[in-house]
């Protein structure tokens, strides 16, 4: 029996899907190589920004879950929307394991504004926090990534760049995600040559586990509602689709935005 090791960095791994997903990772690290005989060893860097004592304290229980599951972690703070956030994230990646094979950058936020309320530091917090943030960290990354031989991306979209309706407006998030996954294309035409796959999950309606719409019981049947499977998926649906998207199964897709989202934007 063999082992192998993966290096994965988690942006927004407190809660939701970011922190499903490090749970998922921990706990069927094995899935990762479909190398007959291999096991592998994982190896978590989870980041959140940390803005206050309790958002620590649930990155630090989101690790220590993991760590339990046999992962190795370490976690780091900083506010991706800050200039030298990106680059000191991955660079404390790369000193604690002294690699990097998966990046997911997960961390971002939703707000609900029409393009006439929308005032110039809505957008350019949107763009700093989500797409400048991303381009950063894949920039940082990319070296690291192309001496991986599993090098992977993948960047959290949203429905919001693909489903416009006068109800439901999300003028600078859309923009901002709609953005990522020009980036993340151009990532992956650019990684490609070293066999690094670069792609965007879309997630639809997706159940909040904190924040203040997390208790709206009417506001999620809504949201039922409207996807025509009829339910809003958990954070760990969305981390499955992540998941394989890091496994060797996945190695011959890249480029893809790929949504998950009960059917919300079929029309």
């Amino acid at each position: 029996m063999s082992a192998t090791r993966r290096v994965v960095l988690i942006t927004g791994a407190g809660s939701g899907i970011g922190a499903a997903l490090a749970r998922r990772l921990a706990t069927r690290h094995a899935a990762f190589d479909a190398t007959p005989g291999t096991t592998t060893q994982l190896a978590l860097m989870l980041h959140a920004r940390g803005a206050d004592s309790e958002a620590r304290a649930r990155l630090e229980a989101v690790a220590a879950s993991c760590t339990a599951h046999g992962a190795t972690c370490a976690t780091v703070f900083g506010d991706l929307a800050e200039p030298g956030a990106a680059d000191h994230i991955v660079h404390q990646t790369l000193a604690a394991f002294g690699a990097l094979d998966h990046l997911v950058a997960n961390a971002g936020h939703a707000q609900r504004q029409t393009l006439a309320a929308l005032d110039a530091h809505a957008l350019t917090e949107s763009f700093a926090a989500m797409p400048s943030a991303f381009a950063a960290l894949v920039r940082r990354a990319t070296p690291a990534l192309k001496t991986s031989e599993h090098g992977r991306v993948v960047a959290l979209s949203s429905f919001v760049a693909h489903r416009y309706r006068q109800d439901a407006p999300f003028a600078a998030t859309a923009a901002a995600k709609a953005a990522i996954e020009s980036l993340a294309k151009t990532a992956a035409a650019e990684l490609a040559p070293h066999g690094v796959t670069v792609n965007c999950v879309a997630p639809g309606y997706t159940r909040k586990d904190r924040g203040p719409s997390a208790d709206n019981a009417p506001a999620w049947a809504h949201a039922a509602q409207a996807t025509p499977l009829g339910h809003i998926a958990d954070p760990d649906d969305v981390a499955a689709l992540i998941a394989f998207l890091l496994s060797d199964e996945a190695r011959h897709i890249t480029g893809q935005v790929i949504h998950i989202d009960g059917g919300l934007t079929l029309g």
